[in-house]
């Protein structure tokens, strides 16, 4: 009996000693706690906690509460805890460079999961990279963006919108853009060769700009100059695709890898033999795509033969006033009509015009006049407005097959993207809806595919570092999810309803969405590539990288 006193005595004393002298437990400010939590890489799901303290990921794994003492903890359970989607290919301009504060806040991404945005895509992105990453600086934006320097930018500022090849000064001042471009912090080089004056650049040209961003350990990005058939045709276009990244020596990525139009509905496997050989050989070429049958762009880049706006705007619509010239024109959009599915398959979508929400066809019959007569009078409409003014002839163009879409996305190295534009469901609704339609209701890829094509895969295909995968050090951008609700809502008559499902979010370590709603917060930051310091000279009078 005193052995068993005895006992007693020492376990209370024992336990006394340990609740005077507790194992101290680390400071944090959140526990996302009982997820299903996906780090990205594709495994499967695991219930564990994830740990925030300040702009990083301290700890995925089980128990928190015995390690960390937080702020504040949120009950994930039943619930996608995932790293924040990265989306590849966006044009979110309206909304990051607004005058609104609350437009900045990127609601169309962030409530799809989407917290990093390559931007600058098709040719499109500033040679001013420093310029602008200050300006999201002092602005701030809810999300984090990366870009690319856009080759029909650089093109344009050097030798303007005219059909005609630089003389070698030019070239050299268009080197000289992409190589500070790249030293300021882009990614690599976009281009998209399908729009003038971009299609007028040959091989060569586009090779010799290339070169500079794989000097700086940049990648190629490319909407490639023919997804269709158009003149060079589906499939030589890829192979100047890849051409072009085994002569300049970089890696290439085709932006919204699709078959567009009637005359190449099918092509899918003939596509992917052709860049799972180049794999095989070491070239390192990837992909990205969204969800959707009907791509989007201007009305005009659709139906105008690209001789009808060598010298931009101005001059096309000098074109137009010119009987002759006209009838030229006329004669040539009938092909071009043709391959895109005919006036019925254009739906007109720019907002606040009579033709909003009505396709072509409708708006030739309701004027009285061929389908070709009424896009030129749409196209007309804009007058000489400035490239960045609203456009008034957006048109989602319905060309795709089906079967070619989830033959595309099946493949390993194609990435989830929006490719977000104005007037287009894909940019309010693009990973919500390859979630629900191609992960819930076909099958097409599993939960964790999806994830690991929307986080880690794109980082690592990218060159993001530390973003992508929910591991202690990475940055903080995660997404809770509830996977019942997580769907789009906008369709391409309402094409800016936010999709739903995405019930917090943090950039950054800072909650965007808490509870379903915007929080307020602009935590995004404007993320820099880092090139080998030796390869990057400064030009007299260009910003310190």
């Amino acid at each position: 009996m005193r052995r068993a006193l005895g006992s007693a005595l020492l376990c209370a004393a024992l336990a006394a000693c340990t609740a005077q002298d507790p194992t101290p437990r680390a400071a944090a400010d959140l526990i996302i706690a009982g997820g299903h939590v996906h780090d990205g890489s594709g495994a499967a799901a695991v219930v564990a906690d994830v740990v925030v303290t300040g702009d990083r990921i301290v700890h995925v794994g089980p128990d928190a509460h015995l390690r960390f003492d937080a702020a504040r903890t949120l009950d994930a359970r039943d619930r996608i805890v995932a790293p924040g989607f990265i989306d590849p290919h966006t044009h979110p301009d309206r909304y990051i460079r607004s005058g609104d504060a609350g437009q900045r806040l990127n609601a169309p991404w962030l409530f799809q999961g989407v917290t990093t945005l390559f931007i600058g895509g098709d040719g499109g992105g500033t040679p001013d990279v420093a310029a602008d990453r200050a300006w999201f600086e002092r602005h701030g934006v809810g999300t984090n963006l990366a870009a690319y320097v856009g080759f029909g930018a650089v093109r344009t500022r050097v030798i303007g919108r005219d059909d005609r090849a630089p003389d070698p000064e030019e070239l050299a001042r268009m080197r000289a853009l992409v190589a500070n471009a790249m030293c300021e912090g882009a990614f690599g080089l976009s281009t998209g060769l399908f729009y003038a004056p971009q299609s007028f650049a040959t091989t060569d040209e586009v090779v010799a700009l290339a070169r500079e961003a794989a000097r700086r350990g940049g990648r190629y990005d490319t909407h490639h100059r023919d997804e269709s058939s158009y003149g060079l045709g589906l499939m030589d276009s890829l192979r100047e695709v890849l051409e072009i990244g085994r002569r300049a020596g970089l890696p290439v990525h085709i932006a919204h890898i699709k078959a567009l139009g009637t005359d190449v509905h099918g092509s899918a496997d003939a596509v992917v033999a052709m860049i799972a050989a180049a794999r095989a050989g070491g070239q390192a070429v990837s992909a990205d795509q969204y969800p959707w049958l009907a791509s989007g762009t201007q009305l005009g880049a659709a139906v105008l033969p690209r001789w009808a706006v060598d010298g931009g705007r101005a001059a096309l619509l000098r074109r137009l006033e010119d009987a002759p010239t006209r009838a030229r024109i006329r004669a040539e959009m009938a092909e071009n009509l043709r391959r895109r599915g005919g006036a019925d398959s254009l739906l007109l979508v720019s907002e606040g015009q009579e033709w909003s929400g009505k396709t072509l066809a409708a708006m030739a019959r309701m004027w009285d006049v061929d389908p070709r007569d009424a896009a030129l009078r749409v196209i007309a409409s804009g007058g000489l407005r400035d490239d960045d003014a609203p456009s008034p002839e957006r048109v989602a163009s319905f060309n795709m097959d089906e079967d070619d879409v989830e033959r595309f996305m099946r493949q390993p190295w194609v990435l989830t993207s929006s490719d977000g534009s104005d007037g287009h469901p894909r940019q309010y609704a693009s990973f919500s809806q390859k979630y629900a339609r191609y992960v819930r209701e076909r099958g097409t890829l599993t939960l964790e595919q999806f994830i690991h094509r929307s986080t880690g895969l794109t980082a690592e295909t990218l060159g993001l570092e530390e973003r992508g995968y929910l591991r202690a050090g990475y940055h903080a951008d995660v997404v809770v999810i509830d996977p019942k609700r997580f769907a789009s809502r906008a369709d391409y008559v309402h094409p800016r309803r936010l999709s739903v499902g995405v019930e917090h979010a943090l950039v950054n370590g800072t909650p965007v969405i808490a509870d379903g709603r915007l929080t307020g917060a602009a935590p995004g930051r404007a993320l820099r590539h880092r090139p080998p310091a030796a390869t990057c000279p400064i030009q007299p009078g260009a910003p310190e990288p």
